[in-house]
């Protein structure tokens, strides 16, 4: 039996916060488990008590994943642990390089010892450090360059219906292939995104450095209607969002833009 099985998910159907605690337990029985590490050891590296590893491990052994969370209460939602000590928690989360959470969890206990409270489990710090949002772990992590490049487009635009809003950008592959002369090279993937509806509305493969010719090819096939009816995205932009490359600024591309209509709005420069 394995947490990720979609029976024992769909049969628990607990909240989010749970689900979280139920992975938190996992993760602290999983070396036992799959490895065969000692009970003991597994819950002394992680700062959870033997009695309440074996009693998780019984729970999972007579229900599975669902034995993992934890038996509803009547005071469930309220949040028992300090403010303070939830911003500390947080805090450790976003430090440089990322800790683990039993690190976390171990840093935190040694803070509550010494000021004389109890300490918070390691579930309910799981909990918090899963709660972060995605973006600002990146942004604290890895930098506003890692921001900018997996959350300014996902995440701020909303266009309200579809063609209000398209996305151009190239992507090198994380694959190799044999050019025409037998040499490994990465090919490059330029995109065309309609923001509404998150569909790809065209798109070009191709070796060799990005230049206004691709982008100009991956926009001629967004615009013009697909063969595949399956694939209808196509029409004219209002926006066409793209980055402060030398092809996208290219007079070619705003040329385009003057002839059909529709607007160029660059991302921020030094993205």
């Amino acid at each position: 039996m394995h947490p990720d099985d979609p029976a024992e998910a769909s049969r628990a159907q607990r909240t989010g916060t749970e689900r979280d605690e139920a992975m938190a337990r996992w993760e602290v029985l999983r070396p036992h488990l799959n490895d065969g590490v000692s009970l003991s050891q597994t819950a002394r590296e992680v700062g959870v008590p033997l009695r309440s590893a074996q009693r998780w491990l019984a729970r999972y052994r007579a229900d599975g994943w669902a034995g993992l969370t934890r038996v509803a209460r009547s005071d469930r939602g309220r949040r028992k642990l300090p403010a303070e000590w939830v911003e500390v928690i947080e805090g450790l989360a976003l430090c440089k390089p990322p800790p683990s959470v039993a690190s976390i969890h171990r840093r935190i206990t040694t803070l509550a010892v010494a000021q004389k409270s109890a300490p918070p489990s390691y579930s309910s710090v799981y909990a918090i450090v899963r709660s972060l949002n995605p973006a600002l772990v990146v942004l604290a992590q890895e930098g506003e360059a890692a921001f900018r490049d997996r959350f300014e487009l996902i995440h701020r635009h909303r266009a309200e219906r579809p063609n209000a809003l398209w996305q151009a950008d190239h992507t090198e592959l994380d694959l190799l292939i044999l050019d025409a002369n037998g040499a490994t090279v990465r090919p490059w993937l330029t995109t065309v995104i309609d923001d509404h509806s998150r569909a790809v509305a065209g798109y070009t493969v191709f070796l060799g450095a990005p230049s206004a010719l691709q982008t100009a090819l991956a926009l001629r096939q967004a615009i013009w209607r697909k063969a595949d009816p399956e694939w209808p995205v196509c029409g004219i932009p209002d926006i066409l969002y793209v980055d402060h490359g030398s092809d996208f600024t290219s007079h070619h591309l705003e040329q385009a833009a003057a002839a059909l209509h529709f607007e160029l709005v660059y991302s921020a420069v030094g993205r």
